[in-house]
């Protein structure tokens, strides 16, 4: 009772008022800069709890001090400038202190400890500062009040920051404002009545109680200026953190390079669009488009140029929305759109703009082109009820197009999903088709084409299903090299084709075709090395074939790993020339041993004078490059008699030779050689006698 009769009696009331708004907005802006402490991690962290200590311990101070300024002792009062200096800096170094125990072991008792620190602290810059108030008077303290206010700093800070820190309710922020409020001004006003004053009997004039207010609300100012130094580090931050957290949105659900919306974001709208489907009773397209020509665009031109291309494309894709629809880069060059409509026409009017957009000439720079695209419609509900299912359905519809060279969009037919799912069974089986002993090789003769002599065998992989019979490669090679299957097949192949050669005893040549997956495997000039070593091959006896397609795939580490091999000894042939986008670019690059005709060109030269033109082309340059050009495909008499005239070295074909197993290809080429009437070689210049017991290919 005798805290509020002298509260009512010795205080100024104005300045009390004054004391608590201090008191109220430093500790908003104080626990607010130590909620956002406990945000952050590092050197943030630290930083944030500096400003949290400024706010509270400065707030505390201030509101001592108009504590005092509206105390009335009736007596001359003064301050020691280096003591009041000093209990501000154990304010904030004590606020300082408690916030980072805190905040630093907040799982066991130590947000309690760190708050009663807290409260340790105002009371130590409490009666710090009262021994900077000096007063011309006989001063008396009462213990027992001094006691109170400790203790009731200690407690009620320590429940402060327990609600500030483990937050218990919904409102544990405001219950630990309030309570750090009712900390500062019940330790300031219980310690200003254990102080008891006497004035001297000297009439020493007295401080004009208005230049106290003065004092008092400029002491108040600093106080707010200080808060609001902190409020506006908190807006700044949260500004700062917000527009990152859009920018980490935007970033997470769009394309980098076109800003087009990414998959994600695909997949989120199109949840949506199904829902209200449903609801509406409306239909869903989903539309997978890949460009068709994109690649020849990077090979050509260069990476740069085929990021312009995405974007000039994605732009115009936007640009054609209407309502209903949606656009977005699947990744690479594939785009996924979605329409919601009602009637056909609607849906079959969003492809045909797309197709125009797809289908206009891009202008990069002096180069012009067209990609094209290949485009797979489903639709929901008929061609699928979930959203992966339209997705793949979609995905199947856009790949029947990219194969099938007459039709730019398919719709999904669910014969599509009988094939899908024969693909992926066959892929399954493929994986095991080496160590089930499933695979085998078959041999084609390569021929000189003035001697009639045999030059060489091209290895080629076939494989002997327990269920479908013999697969044709063109099947499943394009499997292996999708699923990464080649990698283990690739290998076998090399290592069974040398093993074989190395037992012949005429020492032919073995060519063996290599994959452009292959190739993205640093280890192939070790794993050629080690499979020449194991088997006992010589070098100089192994070919590797390779498609103009593998070096413009990646041409500088192609033609990297070719000097590799080419170090190793081995030759090498440029497989299906005439066929890429650079042939003589290439044969400029790189110094290849040989050069293989593609069998296009055998189809046609009979009776197109174009087709020969091309042929004698390629002879000609191999002759001045001096490569040696073999011809692939060779299947009539009268072919032959052309290669012959126009001279090429060598030849392959049907009419020399079908593949065939090891086990027939002697018997069936000297039958050849007497229907060709070829100077029919020895024996030993086919296969010759195996030295021991032959191994099956």
């Amino acid at each position: 009772m005798r805290v509020i009769s002298v509260f009512l009696t010795e205080h100024d009331l104005r300045l009390v008022l004054l004391a608590a708004f201090v008191a109220l907005s430093g500790s908003w802006v104080a626990l607010g800069l130590f909620h956002r402490a406990g945000e952050k991690l590092g050197t943030q962290r630290y930083g944030w709890t500096f400003l949290a200590a400024v706010a509270a311990g400065a707030s505390v101070w201030c509101t001592h001090f108009i504590s005092i300024l509206a105390f009335d002792v009736r007596a001359p009062i003064s301050f020691d400038p280096l003591l009041t200096m000093f209990s501000l800096l154990i304010a904030i170094a004590g606020c300082g202190t408690g916030f980072h125990i805190a905040l630093r072991y907040r799982n066991g008792q130590l947000p309690e400890a760190g708050g009663a620190f807290i409260g340790l602290a105002l009371a130590a810059m409490h009666y710090t500062g009262m021994m900077a108030y000096r007063i011309d008077g006989v001063i008396a303290w009462s213990t027992g009040y001094v006691v109170a206010s400790v203790a009731m700093a200690v407690v009620l800070c320590a429940m402060a920051l327990r609600q500030a820190v483990r937050k218990p309710w919904a409102h544990a922020h405001h219950a630990a404002m309030g309570l750090f409020v009712l900390a500062d001004l019940s330790m300031h006003f219980t310690g200003m009545t254990a102080l008891s004053v006497t004035p001297p009997a000297t009439g020493a004039p007295l401080v004009d109680p208005e230049l106290l207010v003065a004092m008092a609300i400029a002491i108040a100012g600093v106080s707010l200026i200080i808060a609001g130094t902190g409020v506006a580090a908190y807006i700044i931050d949260t500004k700062a953190t917000e527009d990152m957290a859009e920018r980490l949105h935007h970033l997470a659900h769009n394309d980098a390079l076109t800003g087009l919306p990414n998959r994600a974001r695909f997949a989120e709208n199109l949840g949506h669009e199904i829902v209200r489907a449903k609801s509406e009773n409306s239909r869903v397209a989903v539309i997978g488009i890949d460009l068709d020509r994109f690649k020849e665009i990077n090979d050509l031109r260069g990476l740069e140029a085929g990021d312009a291309a995405l974007r000039n494309i994605s732009q115009r894709l936007s640009q054609l929305l209407r309502d209903g629809e949606f656009v977005a880069r699947a990744g690479g060059d594939e785009f996924a759109a979605s329409k919601r409509f009602s009637e056909q026409g609607d849906l079959l009017d969003f492809i045909s703009r797309l197709e125009g957009v797809l289908f206009a000439p891009i202008h990069l720079g002096d180069f012009q082109t067209v990609t094209g695209a290949s485009l797979g419609v489903a639709v929901y509900p008929e061609d699928g009820d979930t959203q992966e299912r339209l997705v793949n359905n979609a995905e199947l519809a856009m790949y029947r197009a990219i194969a099938d060279a007459t039709r730019i969009t398919c719709f999904y037919e669910a014969r599509m999903d009988e094939a899908s799912r024969a693909r992926h069974s066959l892929a399954q089986d493929l994986r095991h088709a080496v160590e089930l002993n499933q695979l085998e090789l078959h041999y084609q003769v390569q021929t000189s084409i003035a001697s009639g002599e045999i030059c060489g065998y091209e290895a080629l992989l076939r494989w002997r299903h327990p269920v479908h019979g013999m697969v044709s490669p063109v099947e499943f090679i394009p499997i292996a090299e999708e699923t990464g299957a080649i990698l283990p097949i690739g290998e076998w192949v090399l290592r069974t084709a040398c093993r074989e050669a190395a037992s012949w005893s005429v020492p032919h040549k073995i060519a063996v075709n290599l994959s452009p997956v292959q190739f993205a495997n640093a280890d192939l000039a070790r794993v050629v090395h080690e499979v020449l070593l194991q088997t006992d091959l010589s070098p100089s006896r192994l070919e590797l074939e390779l498609t103009e397609s593998t070096i413009i795939a990646d041409k500088a580490r192609t033609l990297h790993i070719l000097r590799q091999l080419k170090t190793l000894g081995v030759t090498i042939a440029i497989d299906d020339f005439g066929t890429g986008y650079s042939s003589l670019s290439t044969l400029r690059e790189f110094p290849f041993d040989k050069i293989k005709l593609d069998r296009s060109f055998m189809n046609e030269v009979e009776h197109s004078q174009q087709a020969k033109a091309v042929v004698r082309a390629v002879l000609s340059l191999g002759k001045t490059l001096e490569i040696k050009v073999l011809a692939e495909g060779v299947e009539t008499d009268q072919q032959l008699v052309i290669l012959r005239s126009e001279g090429c070295d060598e030849a392959q074909g049907y009419l020399l030779g079908k593949p065939q197993p090891m086990v027939q290809l002697v018997h069936s080429a000297k039958e050849l050689a007497v229907d060709r009437k070829l100077p029919e070689p020895r024996a030993e210049a086919h296969v010759g006698p195996i030295r021991g017991r032959r191994r099956a290919g």
